[in-house]
Order: C-alpha cells, then structure tokens, then sequence
C-alpha cells in the first residue's frame, strides 16, 4: 500500500508562484511514474503533468505549459509541482498519483494511488 501526502497550497496572487510537494511512502518510489491532477469547483479532475519513474521525460496539459514544471526526488520519495506566473483559473485543488505503470502518463486510469489534495487560490 502506498500513502501520498501533499504540501505547500495556499493563497497566493495572480502572477505569484507556488512549490507543491507530495511525499510517497510504501512502495518503491522510483519504479512509478508520477503526476498531479487538479479539480475545480464545478469541474471535472483534470490533467496537469507528470513525470516517468526516473523523471527523464515528463509531460504537461497544454493550458500550463511553460509555467508549470513537474519534477522528482527519489531518493526523498518526494515529487513536485513548481508553479509559476499563477491565473485565478489555475485555482484547484491539486492532488498528486501514483502510476501503476513507470512511465508518464496523462490518463488517469493508469494511476492506482491518490493523495487527499491540497487547496491552491489565486487571486486576481
């Protein structure tokens, strides 16, 4: 069994940045690929990046393309979310999975483990 925590949401302004953080535990982390979805009120869960079990190749939705970057540390059991120049439609809540597979993936009926999600704001 594998438990995802994330961290780091918050209120932030338009044009603001926030690092989100999901740390894995059970498991073996590297083996997996790796993402973040994210659901706004009213909305469907939606795709935002991912990352494959080493992090050498990742992917993003086209609406956060050049601001968000997804990156890995598998020696921390830790993958993040870096999120930059951040619109008041990038507000969510944004959960972090677990692939059963090792490399990226933007469908989520490759991910088998969720996190509960972390709240993220943005102020216009």
């Amino acid at each position: 069994q594998v438990h995802l925590v994330e961290s780091g949401g918050g209120l932030v302004q338009a044009g603001g940045s926030l690092r989100l953080s999901c740390v894995a535990s059970g498991g073996v982390f590297g083996n997996y690929g790796m993402a973040w979805f994210c659901q706004a009120p009213g909305r469907e869960r939606e795709f935002v990046g991912s990352t494959s079990g080493g992090g050498g190749y990742t992917s993003y939705n086209d609406p956060v393309k050049g601001r968000f970057t997804v990156s890995r540390d598998n020696a921390k059991n830790t993958v993040y979310l870096q999120m930059d120049s951040l619109k008041p439609e990038d507000t969510a809540i944004y959960y972090c999975a677990q692939s059963r597979l090792f490399h990226s993936s933007y469908n989520q009926n490759d991910y088998v483990y969720w996190g509960q999600g972390t709240q993220v704001t943005v102020s216009s």
